[in-house]
């Protein structure tokens, strides 16, 4: 049956269970919606389930949760063993490395097994929509769903369309992320989408002032906290993200619009190249 709007969403896949994985899958199960996550590496599936066990645990210690409704989250919450399991799906969230060869490969392999009136969407930050939905069966039922880390806390959700999408499927998306608690804003399938076209300059500009020496890491990000208001000053955010989470997509994006400040700068390369890629590596620019 196709889907007429997100209140009939009843099952939904999650492919690719790394941190956004994780996230989206939580915040879909916290809504009420069972969830099969799968991954080719089954222990990334594992480490996904301890990462939201672990979320879930602390909103019980900060009193937004109770043990009763954590038991009911993780209930809808389950572990896809192969694309079988994507038999009921209504909606499928393609969540893999931001490599556009990888999530072309993915998109089509699911967008095959998954039923044929399945929204297909994508949480890419930076991959052309247009260009990735040629990877799919149909590709009116594709779209990007662009989550923020972490999605469990972010309200923001970018719904971009393909020039192939149809106006449906941009609309159940909108309401889905509504159904989770989200603001979706629609945004035009450009490098970068619409809030990332805007953070990557702004982020690859405060690594080059870095690594010039105007400033130490603490102090860079001092500055923005106190004097734009920011809550998070941009090394920490970067160290958040994953350097080479940030570097893939401004690099993505760079190949697109051919803009000079979507360059990423030497000193990330050398960081990424190093491993020292933030929180997730124990190493980065604050850590």
């Amino acid at each position: 049956m196709t889907v007429v709007d997100a209140g009939q969403i009843g099952k939904a896949a999650v492919i690719g269970a790394g941190t956004m994985g994780a996230g989206i899958a939580n915040v879909c199960a916290s809504a009420g919606i069972d969830v099969v996550i799968f991954d080719v590496e089954r222990i990334r599936v594992q480490a996904a389930l301890d990462r939201i066990g672990t979320f879930l645990a602390k909103s019980v210690e900060r009193g937004k949760l109770s043990d009763e409704a954590v038991a009911e989250i993780k209930a809808h919450l389950h572990v896809a063993e192969d694309l079988a399991d994507l038999a009921g799906v209504e909606v499928v969230f393609e969540a893999v490395s931001e490599d556009f060869e990888v999530k072309c490969r993915v998109i089509a392999e699911f967008g095959e097994a998954a039923p044929e009136d399945a929204i297909i969407a994508s949480n890419t930050s930076a991959n052309p929509i247009t260009e990735l939905a040629t990877a799919v069966p149909a590709p009116e039922r594709f779209a990007g769903m662009h989550f923020f880390n972490p999605a469990q806390l972010m309200p923001l959700v970018e719904v971009v369309g393909a020039l192939q999408t149809a106006d449906h499927t941009l609309e159940v998306l909108e309401q889905l992320a509504v159904r989770l608690g989200k603001e979706p804003v629609r945004a035009k399938d450009r490098p970068g989408f619409l809030l990332n076209r805007l953070l990557m300059p702004y982020l690859n500009q405060a690594i080059q002032e870095y690594d010039d020496g105007l400033a130490d890491a603490a102090d860079l990000d001092l500055a923005l906290e106190l004097g734009l208001g920011y809550p998070v000053g941009p090394l920490r955010l970067l160290d958040m993200i994953g350097l080479d989470v940030h570097m893939h997509a401004t690099s993505a994006a760079w190949e697109q619009a051919r803009d000079p400040h979507l360059v990423a700068p030497p000193l990330l390369r050398r960081m990424v190249a190093a491993g020292r890629l933030g929180d997730k590596s124990g190493a980065g620019f604050r850590r």
